[in-house]
């Protein structure tokens, strides 16, 4: 399904207006939030606080990658320069990725969108699961196992073959490692630690960044995966294999931050900012589309479809520690 059959030009034309000011004011928006957190919580130090600065950092981590997406699309900024720099410096590295790694990749997945080519297919064909099932990737995410294993993963792949005649020289190891992202990420750490070290407060970097990246975002990362294409009705209809999910002020502060969860409307218009797609998902509504449309009430409606297998099949059983894609 095209763009032009679902909106017309002027429309096209007004949603893909991109702006610098808005990209700018995203990006101070979520570091702000992140800094704002971790000031409350030093300011207040209890169990209330630190939970609270765990969740809204982690959402905030999940708004970097979301901000790098956009990025990776030309469409947080207005420039290919800006998008660039801005993507991969302030979004990408702090939360682990790469934004040049990314791009490839999640294009390939619009390609082929729930297709057997979808790279992202693994996400999402395992369901539905069991509630018991997803109760155990949800202890994985949430104690910090899939965090780990993931960067484990990262670190041992990149780092390649070890001793024999398989063994690579040193320089080659650290050609690997930038190529992964991995010394561009622990560059941007280092900086947000010595940022943190600088006015006093270095115990905040593991506390209230690693902590966070390795628990709370793994966990709204898995379930934001399950939302966008997991059990959906028709894997070859447009409107119908990719799912928008409305969600309220709390899920999004803590969820689904910067409008994730319109991801149907990304996907049939993808030169649309993550911020014009609100008045998209009006538009189609508006059009009497939304009968045709994967559209759900809440991210708890969702969960429950994706755990409504009776009992454990042979992927049932096996967690995911990938879903962490945009």
């Amino acid at each position: 399904m095209q763009a032009r059959e679902l909106f017309t030009p002027d429309e096209i034309k007004r949603l893909s207006t991109r702006s610098d000011v808005m990209g700018a004011l995203l990006v101070l928006h979520a570091w702000a939030l992140i800094g704002g957190s971790m000031a409350v919580f030093a300011a207040w130090p209890n169990p209330l606080s630190f939970i609270l600065a765990v969740m809204v950092i982690g959402g905030r981590q999940l708004g970097l990658a979301i901000l790098m997406h956009d990025a990776a699309h030309g469409l947080l900024f207005r420039t290919r320069r800006w998008n660039e720099l801005a993507g991969q410096y302030l979004c990408a590295l702090p939360v682990g990725t790469d934004l040049n790694l990314y791009r490839p990749y999640h294009l390939k997945h619009h390609r082929y969108t729930q297709q057997a080519e979808d790279p992202d297919l693994v996400l999402s064909a395992p369901f539905p699961i069991t509630t018991q099932s997803l109760k155990r990737k949800v202890w994985r995410d949430i104690s910090g196992r899939t965090g780990y294993t993931r960067r484990k993963e990262q670190i041992v792949m990149a780092w390649g073959p070890m001793g024999g005649e398989a063994g690579l020289s040193w320089r080659e190891r650290w050609a690997r490692l930038r190529q992964a992202g991995l010394v561009g990420g622990v560059a941007a750490n280092l900086a947000l630690f010595a940022l943190l070290a600088a006015i006093g407060y270095w115990w905040l970097y593991p506390a209230l960044w690693l902590l966070p990246l390795l628990t709370w975002y793994q966990l709204i990362s898995r379930i934001r995966n399950i939302a966008e294409h997991a059990v959906v009705p028709d894997n070859d209809d447009a409107l119908r294999n990719t799912r928008t999910t409305l969600a309220g002020i709390w899920t999004r502060l803590l969820l689904a931050p910067y409008w994730v969860n319109y991801h149907l409307e990304h996907h049939l218009l993808l030169s649309l900012p993550c911020w014009k797609l609100p008045v998209a998902h009006r538009l189609l509504i508006a059009k009497g589309l939304r009968d045709r449309m994967e559209v759900r009430d809440s991210y708890a409606e969702v969960l429950r479809m994706a755990t409504s297998a009776v009992s454990e099949g042979p992927h049932n059983s096996v967690g995911n520690s990938k879903a962490v894609h945009i």
